[in-house]
């Protein structure tokens, strides 16, 4: 090799070094950024006062319920109400062909006339014949006679009066009226129709406020209640209803019946509570759960639905720590206490439990965690 040939070798070599250095500093300048950590909504764990809790599947029932029956016969004329309308008591809402019962009545009250008529002449004549029979112008049996024309023309008297008495009532039959306060439902009969005590019932009316709720309560119930709320009384129970998910009534009730039975086959005694119900929302017929608290309010751990997650070892809670790091913990539930879930052993006052975002973290990951505030 010439001196000229390694002189050049060396130039190549000097002038590629640069390159080569480029080279191997690329893939430090080609790592990208670290993704930021996950973010997720907690909520802090909070004690509350809670009063002991037991769940029952009732149903709405009216505290007055009417059906309103025809008490005679005839042809439905007149129906002045409107389906599902509010009703007051003595408002008038059927009414039956009147003229047959009033031509009763008319008949009636001429038959009275005339036996009042004539029991005026049998008094006038049973005077005459006492007067007579006094000064013994008359003989004995003449004022006996009269005694008794009179008496019979009484009780002719009397009983046309009845029949007066009862063809009026009859009259009174034709219109019917609400005897309650309520909601009145559908019309079963139509104008028009032939109707009579048997044709059964021609609406409804449902008292709708107060109401009730009636709901069986079983043996280990009424224990279980007993054991949380011990000397609790009937007047120390408040009733709450929910119809739909955790859609509570905003109304309180009152426990106001106990059965004096136990159903045999169900084991279990059915309880009323009465709910006051001024907008109509409860409805009689309607399936609802009733949430019977007894006793003192006692301090309980309370964090949202939401937050609870299950697996074949049971429930448990995503909790972010000091470090923004999540962390599985293991929670013994109580009862449901509206929106939350009581909490008994597992869980501290103010640790942060994750709500939202839980199915993009994975426990030992850091994350940003967002503090929220939960529905109450």
């Amino acid at each position: 090799m010439t001196f000229l040939a390694r002189n050049l070798g060396v130039l190549l070599l000097l002038l590629m070094a640069p390159v080569l250095a480029s080279c191997d500093e690329a893939p430090k300048q080609a790592t990208p950024n670290q993704a930021p950590p996950p973010a997720v909504s907690v909520v802090k764990v909070e004690q509350r006062d809670i009063r002991p809790s037991v769940s029952f599947s009732g149903r709405v029932t009216a505290l007055q319920k009417v059906d309103l029956l025809a008490r005679i016969e005839g042809f439905l004329q007149q129906q002045n109400f409107t389906e599902g309308a509010t009703v007051k008591a003595g408002d008038l809402l059927f009414v039956i062909e009147k003229a047959p019962y009033e031509a009763k009545v008319a008949s009636a009250e001429g038959a009275v006339t005339t036996a009042r008529a004539r029991y005026d002449r049998t008094e006038i004549e049973l005077k005459r014949q006492t007067t007579l029979a006094a000064k013994e112008v008359a003989a004995q049996a003449k004022l006996d006679d009269a005694k008794a024309a009179r008496d019979e023309a009484k009780g002719s008297l009397d009983k046309l009066i009845a029949e007066l008495e009862q063809a009026k009532l009859q009259l009174s039959y034709t219109e019917i009226r609400a005897p309650i306060d309520g909601r009145i439902g559908k019309s079963l009969l139509t104008v028009g129709s032939f109707v009579s005590p048997q044709s059964g019932t021609l609406a409804t009316i449902v008292a709708k406020d107060p109401i009730g709720v009636i709901f069986p309560v079983g043996q280990r119930e009424f224990q279980a209640v007993r054991e949380q709320s011990p000397g609790a009384s009937v007047s120390d129970v408040t009733v709450y209803i929910e119809f739909g998910k955790n859609k509570r009534y905003p109304l309180a009730g009152a426990v106001d019946f106990v059965d004096v039975q136990v159903n045999t086959g169900t084991d279990a005694v059915d309880v009323r509570a009465t709910f006051p119900n001024p907008d109509g929302i409860l409805v009689d017929g309607q399936l609802v759960t009733a949430i019977v608290e007894a006793g003192t309010p006692k301090p309980a751990l309370i964090v949202p639905v939401g937050a609870i997650q299950m697996d074949q070892a049971g429930p448990f809670v995503l909790l972010v720590d000091s470090a923004s790091k999540l962390e599985v913990r293991r929670v013994t539930l109580g009862s449901q206490s509206g929106n939350g879930v009581i909490v008994t052993e597992g869980l501290s006052q103010g640790e942060r439990v994750v709500v939202e975002g839980v199915q993009k973290v994975r426990p030992g990951q850091t994350v940003e965690a967002t503090e929220i505030t939960p529905e109450a």
